[in-house]
């Protein structure tokens, strides 16, 4: 999943990215408003993580453009602005969830999946597809209750396809899902993650769409 990081505190930013990347989210982190504008215009994200107190534009004013524009993207409110009007505000702005400074890195990953999964229109923390079992928060995955080893990569690559059965995800659209600016992203990456999990969850679970793409069939492997 890609997450857009809106933080103007180096710390902060630099702790939240490491973290996020560590969990298996692929992260983009700008430090202003204009900036933030200029990425969500630019790129698709999941999720967006915003700070209020911003440069240039305020994380209030990028909110109510996304919402004016019609963006249902999630959007988690991350500052130290705690006051009960400040949440309201935030909330009213079109926020999904407000969280405020300091804050553990762990709760900003358990909210984090909460919003993807209502996003997702799920309310099971679990995702199940056929005789798949697969646990976002702790990236462990049973096939026929039996545990399967993946790989960070592998599982990022399941994730993507699994959130959305039956949705048919180009190459392309899988290396945003991975891959934040900045890392290097190998030519056939996708191919040999695609090929490993078949070898590992069997060859008809990931099926080919030719000249498009790859998905999951909502019913799992035939």
């Amino acid at each position: 999943m890609r997450v857009l990081l809106v933080e103007d505190d180096a710390m902060i930013g630099a702790s939240v990215r490491q973290g996020l990347r560590q969990e298996g989210f692929a992260l983009d982190w700008v430090k202003d408003g204009v900036a933030a504008e200029t990425a969500l215009a630019c790129e698709s994200y999941d999720l967006l993580l915003l700070d209020l107190g911003l440069p240039r534009k305020s994380g209030l004013e990028v909110l109510r453009g996304l919402r004016r524009d019609g963006a249902s993207l999630p959007v988690l409110i991350i500052t130290a602005r705690d006051a009960i009007a400040d949440r309201i505000a935030g909330l009213d702005a079109g926020a999904d969830d407000y969280l405020v400074k300091p804050f553990d890195l762990d709760e900003l990953a358990a909210r984090i999946r909460a919003l993807l999964r209502r996003h997702a229109g799920r309310g099971e923390p679990l995702i199940r597809i056929a005789n798949l079992s697969i646990n976002p928060a702790t990236h462990a995955v049973l096939l026929d209750d039996e545990p399967v080893a993946l790989s960070a990569r592998e599982f990022a690559v399941l994730l993507a396809l699994v959130e959305r059965p039956g949705a048919v995800l180009s190459r392309a659209q899988l290396e945003e899902k991975l891959y934040g600016w900045g890392e290097e992203i190998g030519s056939n990456a996708i191919e040999v993650y695609i090929h490993g999990l078949r070898k590992k969850l069997g060859a008809g679970f990931i099926r080919n769409v030719r000249g498009v793409g790859y998905t999951v069939p909502k019913s799992g492997a035939a």
